[in-house]
């Protein structure tokens, strides 16, 4: 039902398209006005369409537009063999001085496989995954198996990119890295006779590039929203509420947890990334933890969060940053920031309780979770009451009641038996922690309930 609802949804929102005056990007006879780059595998016209054949022991092939493009609507249709990878590129670009001309950029993937993620958006020879579709699950059913036509629809205004698979929404992306460049077909590199011969075919390649905003699909009608934009928020956000907690320049809204104002070592803020750096590895033995200087109740926190190799961080809630005047963290809930894999520590507690996204020595995360050591991930905590939730990267990963027999019980068998309420506190600052090793935030961001 919901896939029935998103698809009539789109097309109420995009009805007035039809009178529009699109431009058509391939002319269904030859390929004037397109140029191939990157590898040798085929690019030819048949019967009005546009057949891509994969070839051994080439790299990925792109057969681009001439001209680049901004803001646009992009629609066309591809089917594509069972057992291939493809993609359409857009706002990509080839420079010379970007690893000797290498095409890279925005792709609107093509996947056929069982993974599904078709329509994600995969930042060609750049930066990898921007919007996978983990973020999206209820769209991963919009591609259409076999020899069927799937009808793609990209909109790109601005820093705002929007992907549609047979009219299911399905990335909803917010990005400024590139504005502008080349709309280009993919073939992907293969290496094995097997997969040589494999073929793709696009057609009824059109773009509208006049009053682009007036033709967006409508808010109601969007993907769940990624922003790729560092200590940002998009009109969105802060229609529904949400506020920076680090504006990613200055240390205004934090000090240190037994300071007045913010540790003078131990933290530095480096292109739009607020850094703990590496000392003993101890906690709060360099520059010390850091508090929000004002207390929050019900919220939905969002942190990005990357972990060198090895490192131990936290983020807390419900700190009382007077509840400990001693050695070590101040006092709070804890989501726990962990290279699972090289830190002692997530072999130490109770049943797994003290690794990534656990809630620290009380409750474990589940062992299959998505994260990735080389990038910024998600984490997000929900307080509703007595009811809390952690999430890593959109995938909700545990939750609890407190203020109840239960979790006193679980408080009394724990590190934190001997903290007076703990855990139980109506509101209380929020933390980032100094535990001796070098991780990274950003996109510190906040909705209060």
């Amino acid at each position: 039902m919901k896939k029935i609802i998103f698809v009539f949804a789109a097309l109420c929102c995009t009805a007035a398209l039809s009178a529009q005056e699109w431009t058509p990007l391939f002319n269904g006879k030859d390929l004037k006005n397109w140029k191939q780059l990157g590898g040798k595998a085929k690019f030819e016209v048949v019967d009005g369409m546009i057949r891509g054949t994969t070839k051994e022991g080439t790299p990925s092939s792109f057969l681009t537009t001439k001209e680049v493009y901004g803001d646009f609507i992009l629609e066309l249709e591809y089917k594509v063999d069972p057992d291939m990878n493809s993609g359409i590129q857009f706002r990509s670009e080839s420079r010379k001085d970007y690893r000797n001309g290498v095409v890279h950029g925005y792709q609107c993937e093509i996947d056929p496989s069982d993974r599904a993620w078709s329509s994600g958006i995969y930042d060609e020879s750049r930066r990898g995954w921007l919007y996978p579709m983990i973020y999206n699950p209820d769209a991963r059913t919009a591609f259409k198996k076999g020899d069927q036509w799937n009808k793609v629809r990209i909109e790109c205004f601005g820093p705002s990119i929007h992907t549609f698979l047979n009219g299911v929404p399905c990335a909803n992306l917010w990005d400024d890295t590139t504005l502008e460049g080349f709309i280009a077909l993919q073939i992907h590199a293969v290496n094995s006779s097997v997969m040589a011969g494999k073929q793709i075919y696009w057609k009824d390649i059109r773009i509208l590039t006049k009053d682009v905003e007036k033709y967006l699909t409508c808010q109601c009608c969007l993907a769940p929203e990624i922003v790729g934009i560092p200590n940002k928020l998009t009109p969105d956000e802060e229609n529904d509420g949400w506020k920076l907690l680090w504006d990613g320049k200055t240390t205004e809204g934090w000090r240190g947890a037994r300071l007045d104002g913010f540790p003078e070592k131990g933290w530095v803020i480096e292109d739009g990334i607020l850094k703990v750096l590496k000392s003993d590895g101890g906690e709060s033995t360099n520059g010390g933890d850091i508090v929000t200087t004002r207390t929050y109740k019900d919220f939905i926190l969002k942190v990005e969060f990357h972990i060198t190799e090895g490192a131990n961080s936290g983020i807390k809630y419900f700190v009382d940053p007077a509840m400990n005047k001693g050695a070590g963290s101040a006092i709070g809930c804890e989501f726990q920031i962990l290279d699972d894999l090289r830190h002692p520590d997530a072999k130490l507690g109770v049943k797994g309780n003290r690794t990534l996204a656990s809630l620290y020595d009380l409750i474990p995360a589940p062992e299959d979770k998505v994260f990735d050591i080389d990038k910024f991930n998600v984490a997000m905590v929900i307080v509703k009451g007595n009811h809390v939730e952690h999430w890593l990267n959109n995938k909700k990963v545990l939750e609890y009641e407190r203020n109840n027999q239960e979790w006193n019980a679980l408080v009394a068998y724990s590190k934190y038996r001997d903290w007076p309420n703990f855990g139980n506190h109506v509101e209380g600052n929020i933390l980032l922690q100094d535990h001796g090793d070098e991780v990274w935030y950003r996109n510190i961001k906040i909705k209060e309930l």
